[in-house]
């Protein structure tokens, strides 16, 4: 069995087979193919895929490791920022093939061009409000009179 956390503390304990469950799960997206996977009969996997998906421990699992997953997928704001930089600063170089025979290509090491330089350097400066554009804006504000009679003016007629 293997313990997984759930709250805060260990106790919750999935099995072998539930484990397998939800890894198939996450990898499927299908509970009844996940369970037949996992070694659940086949005449019930249906049933136990759908039961399995609706036992808290089980789903926390399969929620944590899919935030995991997403977590490993998605670049986070830092690692963008550290890959503009090794851009910008020429750290990274782009591989050109080079023919150098009778349908033979060799691939050769080409720098960063500067157009991609100053590209990452401009990218980067946006996210620090490096460059900001000085924009003089002349508002006119209308003026607006309230010319309302005073009641008492009203009832002397």
């Amino acid at each position: 069995m293997h313990k997984f956390k759930v709250g805060g503390d260990m106790g919750v304990k999935l099995t072998v087979k539930q484990k397998k469950f939800c890894d198939y799960y996450i990898e499927l997206g299908n509970a009844t193919e996940a369970a037949i996977r996992a070694g659940y009969s086949k005449k019930t996997a249906r049933q136990t895929g759908n039961e399995n998906l609706t036992k808290p421990y089980i789903k926390s699992y399969i929620d944590e490791k899919m935030k995991e997953i997403e977590d490993k997928q998605i670049a986070k704001a830092d690692e963008v920022l550290k890959y503009l930089t090794s851009i910008m600063r020429g750290e990274i170089a782009e591989e050109t093939p080079i023919l150098i025979g009778e349908g033979v290509q060799e691939l050769v090491p080409k720098g960063t061009s500067v157009k991609d330089r100053i590209r990452a350097a401009e990218l980067i400066g946006r996210r620090y409000s490096l460059f900001t554009d000085k924009q003089d804006i002349d508002i006119k504000v209308p003026k607006i009179i309230f010319d309302i009679p005073d009641d008492d003016e009203n009832d002397k007629d």
